[in-house]
């Protein structure tokens, strides 16, 4: 068996332009060149915290203490989410059925379910136990039965997680488990950005082990621009400029592992318990939330090239770049003028635009 692990998601490019073809393998990156514009601007302060299973990257115009600050709201947030640690909130609620959780778990697990009810259950927390069977979540892969996902998909339901948003009590039915996985590095950076925001921080980027999220633009006032990897490859399908937005992937190429020679990657259709194969191998979203550009990045990929169009058509706070398995890209009209092919002569020649009209 064939067993592979690849990151990233994304790779950022900081540099006023992109040059050449970066290695799949290299993680987003916090380096800098100031442009004269910049000269009087205050420089970056930079660190990277591993937390929730991924090295993260944060580049902040401001104060290292501000550095600390968010490092430090980041581990608060992954000691409350893990689905494995023992200590966390999520592990409770899991092993025990329910429990009373704090301010953010709650916040976080109540707009996760609107998401799970706005995609009709593509994006569902409740998916957990499955993942689990396949090994994604402790990396011993495995083709579990027919019969045995059948038993686990019978707990699988995200309208049977009962919330009390008032008092953030929380109950699963019976043999539930839940995961915010989907969602939680989103969330974790609007926290971030609204953290550095209250203090008066206007220029930032965060790379959360791919999922990449802008407080701002560039100090000069131009764009960040974030280049979307190539699923099949080491370099990357185009080049996004956004500022104030997330851009956040989940592509199949991130985890899977190969038996008999069939591919298995880790995003899960909630419906068949069984990785997803609808002709998309990539997905992208941008958009201004982060806890919104993460869930429906799992909830497009498994609803397919065709219903995530419609879904865009239905919806007005994101915009996408779909790849699909025979290498076509596709992006939604909102993307137009901020989307750029790797040969800056070639404008979108070949790139298909969905359009609402």
């Amino acid at each position: 068996m064939k067993r592979a692990f690849a990151l990233p998601l994304l790779l950022v490019f900081l540099l006023t332009g992109c040059s050449g073809r970066t290695s799949a393998g290299q993680a987003a990156g916090t380096e800098q060149t100031p442009s004269p514009e910049q000269s009087s601007a205050a420089q970056p302060v930079t660190g990277t915290v591993f937390a929730m299973d991924t090295v993260m990257e944060l580049t902040i115009y401001g104060g290292e203490d501000l550095l600390s600050a968010a490092r430090e709201r980041i581990e608060e947030l992954e000691s409350k989410l893990s689905v494995t640690e023992e200590s966390s909130e999520i592990y409770g609620v899991n092993h025990s059925g329910g429990g009373t959780l704090s301010a953010d778990t709650a916040d976080l697990l109540s707009r996760a379910l609107d998401l799970c009810g706005r995609t009709n259950g593509a994006l569902d927390l409740s998916i957990y136990p499955v993942v689990r069977a396949w090994g994604f979540t402790t990396g011993e892969y495995r083709v579990p039965g027919r019969g045995e996902l059948e038993k686990l998909l019978a707990h699988v339901d995200y309208t049977r997680i009962d919330l009390d948003e008032a008092s953030g009590r929380v109950s699963l039915a019976d043999s539930m488990e839940i995961d915010l996985g989907s969602v939680a590095k989103g969330y974790t950076g609007d926290q971030v950005i609204a953290l550095l925001r209250e203090h008066g921080v206007t220029s930032a980027l965060l790379n959360l082990g791919g999922n990449v999220q802008a407080l701002g633009g560039k100090p000069d006032g131009s764009p960040w621009r974030i280049a979307v990897r190539d699923p099949f490859g080491d370099g990357y399908v185009g080049i996004l400029e956004v500022v104030d937005q997330a851009v956040i992937t989940s592509g199949g190429y991130e985890r899977y592992f190969v038996e008999d020679g069939q591919t298995y990657w880790h995003i899960i259709d909630p419906a068949a318990g069984a990785p997803v194969r609808n002709g998309l191998v990539s997905v992208t979203i941008v958009g201004e939330s982060g806890l919104v550009c993460d869930g429906l990045s799992t909830a497009l990929f498994v609803m397919g090239l065709e219903d995530a169009a419609a879904f865009w058509q239905q919806s007005d706070d994101f915009e996408a770049v779909l790849v699909t398995e025979d290498g076509q890209i596709h992006i939604t009209e909102g993307l137009e003028d901020v989307f750029s092919l790797p040969d800056q002569g070639s404008g979108l020649e070949g790139v298909t635009v969905i359009r609402r009209g």
